[in-house]
């Protein structure tokens, strides 16, 4: 027996600190899909949700740093299994963001979730790749090691709504670092669901924080900020973010400008080394006896 029933929308919230709140403002925009129709309201982000979320990128980012590489890696690759348990709803969300036809958009969503384990395998191996042990002249032990740089602002790109959202999000994260996230303005949907699958992952919350709305608006904030050690402007047009580097300038944040990128292309490690920083550390040999030895 056939039943009308009501359309059930969704709400879609921000997810900052593990939670997902409505904009501070209260203010929401109207999302469309690539022909022009109504899909749903995302939430208009404001510079205080921006401050809340860099708030809750510090206050998680020591504890991410301080676990271990593999452990990062085995929470990373359970964000894989999850995405890949919803994969025909981002395969919906993408095909309506992007234009795409079902089929090319069940491409770019295996295509990101490929991205996501490939990152998940690099965060117990980086380490080996730029850091090591230097040649030094004299009794000393010299070891160079990769740290994270801490809170970074990530500006995901506007036109690739979930393969190009994950190679921001994943490398910045496998490395230590804590992300706050400006959506893709015009296609953010993707980008709040992805919030959902964190949020019922391993990944511990403030990790990953995703803002929506106008990426002027929240992004500026974000680049003054005092407490933001990095910025990647990919999702940023030239103007603003010549604007966006000015701005980071200030607290002397390390900033990767923006670059056309062929996300579908294989990544490499850059994006993985952007937010590193390198610690030597020098150690003095000790003397094992009279003849000189030492280890």
């Amino acid at each position: 027996m056939a039943v009308d029933r009501l359309s059930v929308f969704k709400t879609y919230k921000l997810y900052v600190g593990g939670k997902f709140p409505r904009s501070e403002s209260g203010r929401v925009y109207e999302v469309q899909d690539s022909k022009g129709k109504w899909l749903a309201n995302a939430p208009l982000s404001s510079r205080k949700d921006a401050r809340d979320a860099v708030v809750a990128a510090r206050k998680a980012q020591g504890g991410w740093a301080g676990a271990t590489a593999y452990n990062r890696g085995q929470v990373l690759y359970r964000v894989a299994e999850m995405l890949e348990g919803r994969r025909e709803q981002f395969v919906r969300e993408v095909a309506d963001a992007e234009g795409l036809s079902k089929s090319k958009a069940a491409a770019v969503v295996d295509a990101a979730i490929d991205r996501w384990v490939w990152y998940a395998g690099w965060t117990d191996k980086i380490a080996q790749v730029v850091g090591g042990a230097n040649p030094v002249a004299g009794p000393f032990f010299n070891l160079s090691t990769p740290e994270p740089t801490g809170v970074v602002a990530v500006l995901a790109p506007q036109e690739s709504s979930f393969l190009g959202l994950v190679s921001v999000i994943a490398p910045v994260i496998a490395t230590g670092n804590t992300a706050v996230v400006i959506a893709s303005e015009e296609a953010p949907l993707p980008a709040l669901s992805l919030g959902e699958v964190l949020a019922t992952s391993d990944v511990p919350g403030g990790v990953v924080n995703i803002l929506t709305g106008r990426t002027a608006e929240i992004a500026a904030p974000l680049a003054a900020h005092q407490d933001v050690n990095a910025i990647d402007l990919t999702g940023a047009g030239a103007e603003l973010a010549r604007d966006l580097e000015i701005a980071a300038a200030d607290n002397l944040k390390r900033v990767l400008r923006p670059q056309p990128v062929d996300f579908s292309a294989d990544p490499g490690t850059h994006r993985l080394t952007a937010f590193l920083e390198t610690k030597t550390v020098w150690h003095p040999t000790g003397s094992l006896g009279a003849s000189g030895s030492a280890y």
